[in-house]
């Protein structure tokens, strides 16, 4: 029996820490040079583990990895990772005037429910929702490079896209050119959707309301950590929470998990786990930004701990049914670091989206200046995303379509996306029924007691703990 573990063996994380510490200033040219010498290879793509196996180079690669860990950042004063020190660059310290609300702690007298903003259960309704469409419209195209996207949608007649991607139609040539997602292509074509098929992007706010559920808005990240070793399969892990199970496995403890032996410490997986944050925390987004905060850094720091902070506080904003998109995304870039890449990623992708009509070519500006990092990194996506939603203007077929069309990560940045824009919406019924009625009110799920649950089941849990005293 053959059986590879991917994302985390040391030879096959070089390769990623070398090019992480390329993008934080780190000098690794010697250790660099130490790893081609040995006949190290580069990082993969898109696969979490090399072609070829290489257990042989592995106490290299242990070594390497710490030695890499220890050199100096020149980004660090301006890209820290603990909240206070995150805070101390970050202004306003509370709620912009326009969004603001009085904090739980002052919301919540003792044995009493808070009153939240009129409508937020149908908002969140149409956030949950929102959140699968976009994740769902991107799966089968997650890994594909930007080009065969377009050609796939051209093909079928979907581009600028609009609706479901499909095999219909589409020449076989390019279909064997550019196979779909191997493990998605079989329930998210729009000749095969029967419900929402499991993903992480879902399990993971999931496993959120399940922490808000057992400890409240105080939890720690220990909570989180404890959380996920009772409910989340291992297997359902990838990247930088994967490295930090294994972490854990090994005895390590939060913060520590985030960072030993963990090159994927600035990618998306914090990020995709905010949105539940944002939801319950409507008109706060410190607040909101505050518990994403203490979710993230199980697994990662900097860049990959502002995607969260950021995507909370926007979410918190536009739960209030008070504020626009565009007002949305000033608050979430209001709680992270303004002169980290991830801020200035984001403003490159708003001022983008603003100067040019045409998003096709936004998109392309956007892949010019960040197509460096790794496909699945915090900063190229935060800046798509935050591009998709400011050229769509709230619009929501147009927010996940842009976001899923801009590819990346689809799937996660459709789900954002589409998080956001379900919120703006306002009411499960204001969302196109071609988007919704595939999903057939079913959710598919590893995370225990949820499997095949409802999306209005799952509205009213989340306003549950956004009232909750």
């Amino acid at each position: 029996m053959n059986l590879r573990l991917t994302w985390v063996q040391p030879e096959d994380l070089v390769g990623h820490e070398l090019r992480q510490a390329r993008e934080d200033g780190r000098d690794a040219g010697a250790l660099a040079a130490r790893w081609a010498a040995a006949g190290g290879p580069p990082a993969p793509e898109s696969a979490g583990a090399s072609t070829v196996p290489r257990p042989d180079l592995r106490p290299l690669a242990t070594e390497l990895l710490d030695a890499l860990a220890a050199l100096p950042t020149p980004l660090a004063e301006r890209e820290p990772t603990a909240l206070p020190d995150i805070r101390a660059l970050t202004t306003p310290h509370t709620t912009p005037p326009a969004t603001r609300a009085a904090p739980p702690s002052a919301r919540r007298p003792t044995g009493l429910a808070v009153e939240a903003p009129e409508g937020l259960r149908d908002r969140l309704h149409a956030a949950w929702l929102g959140r699968a469409v976009g994740c769902l419209l991107g799966k089968p195209v997650e890994k594909l490079p930007l080009s065969a996207i377009r050609d796939l949608a051209r093909a079928a007649g979907n581009w600028p896209l609009s609706t479901w991607f499909t095999a219909r139609g589409v020449p076989g040539e390019l279909l064997a050119a550019h196979p779909w997602n191997r493990r998605s292509a079989t329930t998210s074509l729009a000749e095969n959707i029967d419900g929402m098929p499991e993903d992480d992007d879902l399990n993971y706010p999931l496993l959120d309301l399940l922490l808000l559920q057992r400890h409240g808005r105080d939890f720690t990240t220990a909570d989180v950590a404890r959380l996920w070793l009772d409910e989340l399969p291992a297997g359902r892990t990838f990247t930088a929470e994967r490295v930090a199970y294994r972490n854990l496995l090994d005895g390590l403890e939060p913060p520590q998990t985030a960072v030993h032996r963990n090159p994927f410490r600035e990618w998306i997986g914090a990020q995709i786990r905010a949105d539940v944050h944002g939801w319950t925390c409507p008109g706060d987004p410190v607040a909101a930004a505050g518990q994403a905060h203490r979710d993230a850094v199980l697994t990662h720091t900097a860049n990959g701990v502002y995607g969260a902070m950021f995507v909370a506080a926007t979410l918190a904003t536009a739960a209030t049914g008070t504020a626009d998109v565009h007002r949305s995304l000033a608050a979430g870039l209001a709680v992270i670091p303004p002169r980290s890449r991830l801020a200035g990623a984001v403003r490159l992708g708003i001022a983008s989206a603003r100067a040019t009509p045409d998003f096709d070519t936004v998109v392309d500006r956007l892949h010019a200046e960040l197509g460096g990092y790794h496909w699945v990194h915090a900063v190229p996506n935060a800046a798509l995303v935050a591009a998709a939603l400011t050229h769509a203007d709230g619009d929501f077929s147009r927010s996940v379509c842009a976001a899923v069309s801009g590819g990346w990560d689809t799937d996660s940045n459709g789900a954002t996306a589409g998080s956001v824009a379900g919120l703006l919406a306002g009411h499960p019924d204001r969302l196109p029924e071609h988007w919704t009625s595939p999903l057939k009110n079913r959710l598919s799920t590893s995370v225990p007691s949820f499997d095949g649950i409802g999306f209005d089941t799952l509205a009213e849990l989340t306003h549950r703990e956004a009232v909750r005293p």
